[in-house]
């Protein structure tokens, strides 16, 4: 079903997504890790891939970044984003701000997103 394309939305976590739509969700480096499974074939074989994650890590750093640095789970593969502090689209191939989560402020997205983007909120 996932590789002959028949699936049409996937919902996935994520530890990563860049500003070419690349997902980065099964592996950090120093960690023990168990593969990564379907994950590949799912966000890969997928029509629409929705990536939710908490907007920064434990410490504090960016997930939505210019350039993964995690191994990559899909290329050019992610749709929307949903953090909890906004939801992302990819809008002709640009990450693009679509709207802000209740509580949440621009200034506090543009701080904890070091990936470059459009605003159309």
């Amino acid at each position: 079903m996932i590789r002959g394309g028949h699936v049409d939305v996937a919902i996935m976590g994520g530890l990563q997504v860049d500003e070419s739509a690349n997902l980065a969700n099964w592996a950090i480096p120093g960690k023990p890790l168990l593969g990564v499974g379907g994950a590949m074939d799912l966000a890969s074989g997928v029509r629409k891939l929705i990536v939710t994650m908490t907007h920064t890590s434990r410490d504090g750093a960016a997930k939505i970044v210019p350039e993964c640095t995690l191994p990559l789970t899909a290329v050019g593969a992610v749709s929307v984003i949903v953090t909890e502090l906004a939801k992302f689209r990819f809008v002709d191939g640009r990450l693009t701000l679509v709207e802000v989560m209740p509580g949440a402020t621009l200034d506090d997205i543009r701080a904890r997103t070091t990936a470059q983007f459009e605003v159309r909120v």
